[in-house]
């Protein structure tokens, strides 16, 4: 892995304004991940964006005063080529598409959520024939290549490029870190100091175990949870006697499952306020290019904090240092199950804890399965291997059988005519479910 001249390092999603936290990573460290080659791709509707934070980044890179060439391209396989690592932040049909996303599902009576219920499932099917073909690129181009992708559904498009490919590829959240860091703060040590086992899936885990310096600290994590969440996901409380009796900490996206009645009307009012995630998203996002496309910028702004999925960057590089360095640290990834978690298949990509090894990272045995996690954690699989194969032939029958065994979803009636309209919605991203006469494509 990489020649004598370092690292070359290609982003597919380049003009993501989670770049420059990406790039201030790589400055920090330098020393163990010399990158020499930063390419930041995007594509044609991105180009503005991707002009905008390329030329942050340079800035950046100047004021460093590191070796590290920074490169702008729409050309996807000139990126690819002889990469040492792929990272994805990509979001097929942009934020217009979320916002469908997150809308259309209301209007059944539906939880509408960019990775969760309906939504993470137009999400899946727009976003994993993509990703497949990039992967194609990759194993033509940089066949020892590790692909990081972030992408989400980042759990089933993990598991889709495992299935469907040859390409070396680990999933990454920024939950698992987010909260290693928090409960580092809450005790005043380092997140070394700390380990939590996390059991589950991507957006559907459970903590079971928290030590800080070796003493365990579930009880107290489960009886303050304050602060407990992400921007993306509303920030009502739990039930503390449920927690206790559940003796895990659940995700906060188990919030959409567990509190589904609460959290369905909190959407609905901030939907007919106009107030809906993607609308939020968009307006913080036109205020941080704003930022950005100040010449004098040279350096991550601190707004960047609000745009939501903090320390996304902080773990790709820190997954990136130790593959490189062979740390055998350990880390929450989205890997190959291969009988960790012994009622799900082989192949389906799950969420753990890895031992980080030169060669990829190694899923450690778990010590505790919640058991009354264990239901929603194999119907919730069922729907994600049903979606996956979904949108990798276009099989509309899978589609519907994938929605109406989704738990969020009431009934076949309304899973039937919830796919319709979201189908029809993003016909322009789905080929494979409409004739070529149908959308244009010839």
């Amino acid at each position: 892995m990489a020649s004598e001249q370092g690292l070359k390092i290609a982003v597919i999603g380049g003009g993501s304004s989670y770049t420059p936290e990406l790039v201030e990573g790589f400055i920090q460290h330098y020393n163990e991940l010399p990158v020499r080659e930063l390419w930041l791709v995007d594509i044609e509707p991105g180009k503005r964006k991707l002009n905008i934070v390329g030329n942050l980044a340079k800035r950046m890179v100047e004021k460093s005063g590191l070796p590290i060439e920074v490169h702008l391209t729409l050309d996807r396989r000139e990126a690819i080529r002889d990469a040492d690592f792929v990272s994805t932040q990509m979001r097929v049909g942009m934020l217009e598409a979320r916002g469908r996303d997150e809308s259309i599902p209301l209007k059944y009576g539906v939880i509408g959520q960019e990775t969760t219920g309906p939504g993470g499932m137009m999400k899946a099917l727009r976003t994993i024939p993509v990703l497949l073909d990039i992967c194609r690129d990759i194993e033509e181009l940089a066949p020892n290549a590790w692909l990081l992708n972030f992408t989400n559904p980042a759990g089933m498009v993990t598991e889709a490029i495992l299935k469907h490919t040859n390409v070396r590829s680990i999933g990454l959240c920024n939950a698992p870190i987010g909260l290693i860091k928090r409960t580092a703060a809450k005790y005043g040590v380092a997140t070394d100091r700390i380990y939590a086992e996390f059991v589950g899936l991507n957006h559907l885990h459970w903590v079971t175990r928290v030590d800080v310096n070796g003493e365990d600290k579930l009880d107290e994590l489960l009886a303050d949870t304050a602060g407990y969440s992400a921007s993306n996901v509303p920030a009502r409380e739990w039930n503390p006697e449920f927690l206790q009796s559940l003796r895990a900490l659940p995700s906060y996206y188990l919030k959409y499952f567990y509190m589904t009645d609460a959290m369905l009307e909190e959407q609905l009012e901030s939907f007919h306020k106009g107030e809906n995630r993607a609308e939020v998203v968009k307006r913080v996002e036109e205020e941080l290019f704003e930022l950005y496309n100040d010449p004098d910028l040279n350096e991550k702004p601190k707004q960047l904090e609000q745009r939501g999925g903090a320390f996304y960057s902080e773990a790709a590089v820190n997954l990136m240092c130790s593959l490189y360095n062979g740390k055998n640290d350990i880390q929450t990834l989205n890997v190959a199950n291969q009988g960790i978690i012994d009622f799900l298949p082989d192949d389906a990509s799950i969420e753990v804890n890895c031992v980080v090894t030169k060669n990829g990272p190694l899923p450690l045995p778990l010590t505790k399965i919640p058991p009354m996690a264990t239901g929603l954690i194999h119907a919730v699989k069922t729907y994600e291997r049903l979606a996956i194969e979904a949108a990798v032939t276009g099989d509309r029958g899978l589609a519907i059988q994938a929605l109406a065994h989704h738990p969020l979803v009431p009934s076949v009636e309304v899973a039937i005519k919830m796919l319709d309209e979201m189908l029809e919605a993003n016909k322009a991203y789905l080929p494979q479910f409409f004739k070529a006469s149908e959308t244009g494509i010839s």
